[in-house]
């Protein structure tokens, strides 16, 4: 016989759940000069408050490993960054990336074709995939010695004066193509890689 009871059981029966991916999330400015102070374990509290499992971060300059499912993922970024300004008062940028796009990432840079010194080699990521126009409006002068090749949400970096030196900075590219940006030098992208395929 049918009933209302059996049919509800054998939805929940029927249901998958919902798979997990990693994601990194990318923080800028924290910890810096003494400045924006963040400790890793809050900063991982705060990220498994948020629905983020599996939680790991990497170095002090916030680099944060999770599991998450499509929907937390989704507002993963602008989640993060309210609850550390309403926990600690700090505003910091956060952009996220898929285990799938990092992989991309490390694949794609275009600076290891041309045998560019690892140590040298940097990556922009962007909050947002840029305009066309504005990528080209660009000047590749801008940093004498210095280059960079825009890819969709990324900006390849090559700095072999130190990114400390060189005017290819956040507050320029943001500028430029209207998104926020953040930093990385390409062995932490690596390691960041490695923790994403090592995750459960």
């Amino acid at each position: 016989a049918w009933c209302v009871c059996c049919s509800r059981r054998s939805a929940i029966a029927m249901a998958k759940p919902v798979a997990a991916d990693t994601f990194v999330a990318l923080l800028r400015g924290i910890n810096v000069g003494g400045k924006n102070k963040l400790a890793m374990r809050d900063l991982a509290a705060l990220c498994a408050g948020l629905g983020g499992r599996d939680v790991r971060t990497y170095i002090q300059s916030g680099n944060v490993v999770f599991a998450a499912g499509p929907r937390t993922a989704a507002g993963f970024a602008a989640d993060l960054q309210r609850a550390i300004d309403t926990g600690f008062g700090l505003r910091v940028p956060v952009v996220v990336r898929s285990r799938a796009q990092l992989r991309a990432v490390a694949a794609g840079n275009p600076h290891l074709k041309n045998g560019v010194d690892p140590e040298h080699m940097h990556v922009a990521f962007l909050a947002d995939v840029p305009q066309p126009k504005a990528v080209a409006t660009l000047d590749p002068r801008r940093s004498p010695g210095d280059a960079f090749v825009v890819a969709g949400q990324e900006v390849y970096l090559h700095l072999p004066n130190g990114v400390a030196r060189s005017k290819l900075t956040n507050a320029w590219f943001d500028a430029q193509l209207a998104t926020t940006s953040t930093i990385r030098n390409w062995r932490t992208v690596l390691t960041l890689l490695e923790m994403t395929a090592a995750a459960p």
